[in-house]
């Protein structure tokens, strides 16, 4: 199994979340979101135990959607200093930490999620892609299972497969693209079609399957699946261009070139691993067991469950056999 991670959106997911704000490196540079980020990425491991790992994030300079769409992301406000610096950063520090890291000139962690599921897919394996970025769902399929980390960190996410997405979202992995380029992400500033949420696109996919299929069907058809609405604006000429231009910019790309699969094994070395964390001031051990090929702590007690160096990151506690402590919610899986 191959694990890859959406380094930009956990660090940030990390940042926000300030767990460990205020932690520096001996220099004085933040650190605590990388430290949120090497806990995501142990904790991670830890669970679904992959056999390689790889952490995208989005090239700093260039941005091919940008050069086909100025309004892409434009409306994101500049990010904090700390931010900045600990994104700027976090690639370095898990290439010296041994972990398979790539920034993909002019593309986006995305992209990577995308290529990793392809190369996984290529192999005859399996692949977890970690974000908290809803457009990884278009990736799923038999193979491939979206970990999406949500607001609450690892006590709300949920790992969403093939089967789970339907209940999600009332669409198949194959409809997700069009149902976001219906709905729009008001994220990245790509408006959607008008009088289309996600109650409304998914009435749509319900009824046509698709949305060429759904420009083919009569007006009649249309004003019974969507309403009178909804269906004039679906119609429209600037309805087109809308969701063509959110397909084209939503796509991901699954032909970049990525290091191959023997490049981004587990184990790591431990102490290469340990000492390029605690350069930058970041102290840890047992927790790193999963990609260092070692063995789970031992409980401090019997009947007490293992020490834990990062308890804040912690996702449930297990009882017997991998039992969360409370059920999903309907259409979620449990996240191991």
């Amino acid at each position: 199994m191959l694990l890859v991670l959406d380094g930009n959106s956990l660090l940030h997911r990390a940042y926000h979340a300030g767990v460990f704000e205020g932690m520096t490196a001996p220099d004085g540079s933040p650190v605590w979101a990388l430290r949120g980020l090497i806990g995501y990425l142990a904790r991670a491991a830890a669970h679904v135990q992959p056999d390689a790992v790889i952490v995208g994030f989005d090239c700093p300079v260039s941005s091919a959607r940008r050069t086909q769409f100025p309004g892409y992301k434009a409306h994101r406000p500049d990010k904090p200093g700390d931010l900045t610096a600990q994104l700027a950063a976090a690639p370095a520090l898990l290439t010296d930490a041994g972990v398979c890291t790539v920034v993909p000139p002019a593309y986006e962690a995305d992209d990577v999620l995308a290529s990793g599921a392809a190369l996984a897919r290529a192999a005859g394996w399996e692949s977890v892609l970690m974000t908290s970025d809803r457009d990884a769902f278009a990736l799923i399929d038999e193979t491939t299972t979206v970990l999406r980390v949500r607001n609450g960190g690892f006590d709300e996410a949920v790992l969403v497969d093939h089967e789970a997405l339907p209940a999600l979202y009332g669409v198949r992995p194959s409809q997700y693209r069009d149902f976001a380029a219906l709905r729009g992400d008001p994220s990245d500033n790509l408006p959607g079609v008008r009088r289309f949420g996600a109650t409304t696109a998914k009435k749509l996919l319900t009824a046509f399957g698709s949305v060429e299929a759904a420009w083919e069907a009569t007006a009649d058809a249309l004003r019974e699946a969507v309403g009178d609405l909804a269906a004039t604006h679906f119609t429209a000429a600037a309805a087109r261009e809308t969701v063509t231009r959110n397909r084209t910019l939503m796509t991901m790309r699954t032909d970049l070139e990525l290091p191959p699969l023997t490049g981004a094994r587990l184990p790591l070395n431990y102490m290469t691993m340990r000492q390029a964390l605690r350069a930058r001031g970041i102290n840890l051990g047992p927790s790193l067991w999963a990609l260092v090929g070692g063995a789970p702590p031992l409980p401090s007690a019997p009947g007490e469950p293992p020490a834990d160096e990062m308890p804040e990151l912690r996702p449930w506690v297990f009882r017997g056999g991998m039992t969360a402590r409370r059920d999903p919610t309907p259409g979620q899986l449990a996240l191991f």
